[in-house]
């Protein structure tokens, strides 16, 4: 059963969010022509920068918590980690849209995408010899900074975002090591700042939400584009 750990997390976090997917009153499921193409893009993206990360040494995987099904040199479980998560996230954004018709954070959604821009652009540069540190805060920023340009609200994304966190503590924290003998991923600290949560290293958690703003960014944009073609 060892061999099947990674796999049974991914399970675990996607097997409530897609059969609630069908509640009848507000199906997820409808919105599937509109995820399935955007997390597909996205995840591509992200499965070449986990290929070259995994071959630059950056971060593995152990082979005792694994299948052994592998596509190029990642693993079939972190294939499918780029559509489990997402899925369980944008979901999650979905049913918030729903369920919250106040968001508190919407008044303060313009100045968080700007803070959190700058920050992430300046700690981007100013460890610029980690690799993982590096390109992760980098890319969030300059994807938050475009975001404020386009005046873009982010409110609901930032909510879900802190929703999942408990849950992003326990998955992850498993992949990291969490009541394991041994971690499912490990990392090379020469590359990151060594400052973990619990088992969790800090990049992880901006890793995390990039992956998430851009699985609901595509997704909205990719739904609004199909929805005006639709009324023409």
């Amino acid at each position: 059963m060892q061999a099947y750990t990674y796999l049974f997390i991914n399970l675990a976090c996607i097997s409530i969010p897609f059969v609630a997917s069908f509640y009848p009153k507000h199906a997820f499921a409808k919105e599937w022509p509109y995820f399935l193409p955007a997390n597909i893009f996205v995840a591509l993206l992200f499965l070449v920068w986990d290929y070259l990360f995994t071959k630059m040494g950056i971060w593995g995987f152990n082979p005792d918590y694994l299948t052994g099904l592998y596509i190029t040199n990642l693993p079939l479980e972190e294939v499918l980690f780029f559509i489990a998560i997402p899925y369980a996230c944008v979901f999650t954004y979905f049913a918030l849209l729903y369920l919250v018709k106040k968001n508190p954070l919407k008044r303060f959604q313009a100045a968080i995408t700007l803070s959190l821009a700058l920050l992430f652009l300046l700690s981007g540069i100013g460890f610029l010899g980690k690799w993982y540190t590096s390109l992760t805060f980098l890319l969030t920023g300059v994807y938050l900074l475009v975001a404020f340009y386009r005046r873009s609200d982010l409110s609901y994304v930032y909510l879900a975002y802190l929703l999942i966190m408990p849950f992003f503590f326990i998955s992850n924290g498993l992949l990291t090591g969490t009541f394991l003998q041994d971690p499912v991923v490990w990392y090379n600290d020469a590359e990151n700042l060594g400052i973990r949560m619990g088992t969790i290293p800090v990049e992880d958690s901006v890793y995390g939400f990039l992956l998430i703003m851009m699985n609901i960014d595509v997704y909205e944009g990719l739904k609004k584009k199909l929805s005006l073609r639709i009324n023409y």
